[in-house]
């Protein structure tokens, strides 16, 4: 029988997708100096600088000295690499070809990119992740394609597609480092860092919308809820779980932002929608409950 632990493994990865699932909700309230460029900075810097300091306040940072394995710094750099990438490549992408479709390229890569890599070393993946996957996916078109016709950008769908892959290529290679150091140490480090190297793209749009009171708001939830806390979840569930189940479990983010999108929004609930929540629910539902 599972452990407590293991068990909430899923769960917790499922929260923090919830969690994500809430940007796009929270940057409709931003104000229109607000590029998506900036705030992916303005969201992983205010995001990695919350994590150190909780790594700090709760002794994160005295357990990791104590490890008995050193900082490996090209799993470090690496990860700081993947995060200012697929942060750069998913917004320049979704400029391109617009939010819905960009948002179904990358999310819905996710699963096929942990397949991938999963087959890469040798793994080959059950039916039971197969059918909660296939399920997932074709409830996220669903969902986020029934607000109208969608414009396709093939470059901004390749982008996105590609920030996909370089979100599982750092989920692969941060469970290596979550053996190793506590999960807000990890998450805090290779944030941070990824932060400082997409920082030259402030120059190119500035963080000024920050300054004002709803952008200072919409700043702090995107750093705070929806990168560090979120972050800081799904780095306890993947401890517990393979990447390819987080993969898949992740797909609960456009999930909670459909629901926010009719009740914070005003959006209307088509049938399509509908069906797409559905899809949604129940692939998550044969990702998460286990077999006896």
């Amino acid at each position: 029988m599972p452990t407590t632990s293991e068990s909430n493994g899923p769960l917790f990865v499922v929260l923090a997708a919830a969690l994500w699932g809430t940007s796009g909700t929270v940057q409709a309230f931003a104000p229109e100096a607000a590029t998506p460029l900036s705030v992916g900075v303005v969201k992983i810097g205010i995001g990695g600088a919350a994590m150190l300091l909780f790594a700090a306040l709760s002794g994160g940072w005295a357990k990791g000295s104590s490890a008995s394995v050193g900082w490996r710094p090209l799993p470090v750099l690496a990860c700081a690499v993947l995060v200012a990438s697929y942060q750069a490549l998913f917004f320049t992408g979704i400029e391109l070809t617009g939010v819905a479709l960009g948002t179904i390229s990358a999310i819905g890569s996710l699963p096929v990119w942990a397949g991938l890599i999963d087959l890469l070393f040798g793994k080959r993946p059950d039916a039971r992740w197969l059918y909660a996957t296939a399920a997932a996916i074709v409830g996220s078109v669903l969902l986020i394609g029934s607000g109208g016709s969608l414009s396709v950008g093939p470059l901004g769908v390749l982008l996105c597609i590609l920030s996909g892959g370089g979100l599982v290529a750092f989920t692969t290679i941060a469970k290596g480092l979550l053996e190793e150091r506590p999960h807000a140490v990890v998450m805090g480090v290779t944030f941070s860092l990824g932060a400082v190297l997409l920082s030259p793209a402030l120059l190119l749009s500035g963080p000024s919308w920050v300054l004002s009171p709803l952008g200072l708001a919409v700043a702090l939830e995107l750093g705070l809820a929806a990168t560090a806390l979120a972050y800081i979840l799904f780095a306890r569930g993947l401890s517990k779980v393979s990447v390819s189940t987080a993969a898949t479990l992740s797909l609960a983010e456009p999930l909670t932002a459909g629901i926010l999108g009719v009740l914070v929004l005003g959006e209307r609930l088509s049938l399509v929608a509908a069906a797409g929540i559905t899809l949604l629910l129940l692939g998550l539902l044969i990702a998460t409950v286990r077999r006896e």
